[in-house]
């Protein structure tokens, strides 16, 4: 697997900030990372990616689309959430999530989280024709909250008591989204946020070697 220890190794850097999301701590745990997003990419489940720096070359976190939902073709009652066959890379949704997000600390405020977003976002409305794209955060979590909110995403309200969270407390989560009729707006928020030239960034496949 390619980036395990590329992921370890961003993994390990200042883990202060992953108080809210589960990231690889060491070798073995970010085989069992990738094993286990490569296991929900199969099932139709997800679609993972590395964010990989294309200034060095530098594996410096993961994201994914995930919760993907498929509501074109025969009408099925009562409805099942996802895709039951098929390859998401080649399914085309009609709505998901953008999550599972974590950023090594040195890699934080470099605007890497924000382009990624708007690499996702553009393939999801542009490229699958999505109605809808979600995102969520621990209601704690006020870092990833600002980030999303600074999207130009819409916030929905907040699940109280929604699912246990990393910490093992039963946590609140924050909804956002962003519709397809939305998306303009938000694509002109984030361009105009990255307009400033920063290091040239990337987002390329979670896969094995």
């Amino acid at each position: 697997m390619r980036h395990a220890e590329a992921l370890a190794r961003a993994g390990e850097a200042d883990r202060s900030a992953y108080a809210f999301t589960p990231v690889p701590d060491g070798l073995e745990s970010a085989l069992d990372y990738i094993a286990r997003a490569l296991a929900d990419q199969a099932a139709g489940r997800c679609l993972p990616f590395a964010l990989v720096s294309t200034a060095d070359e530098r594996v410096i976190g993961s994201t994914r689309f995930l919760e993907l939902d498929y509501w074109r073709g025969p009408l099925v009652w009562p409805p099942v959430p996802g895709r039951p066959h098929g390859d998401p890379l080649t399914a085309v949704p009609d709505a998901a999530e953008i999550g599972n997000t974590w950023i090594a600390g040195d890699a934080r405020g470099t605007g890497i989280n924000t382009e990624a977003k708007l690499l996702m976002l553009r393939h999801a409305f542009e490229t699958w024709g999505v109605r809808r794209i979600t995102l969520r955060a621990d209601a704690r979590n006020t870092r990833s909250r600002v980030a999303i909110e600074r999207l130009g995403a819409t916030c929905e309200g907040i699940r109280r008591a929604h699912s246990r969270g990393l910490d093992g407390a039963v946590r609140d989560t924050a909804f956002y989204s962003v519709l397809d009729e939305e998306w303009p707006t938000v694509r002109d928020i984030i361009e105009l946020r990255l307009s400033t030239p920063r290091r040239g960034r990337v987002l390329q496949d979670l896969l094995p070697a």
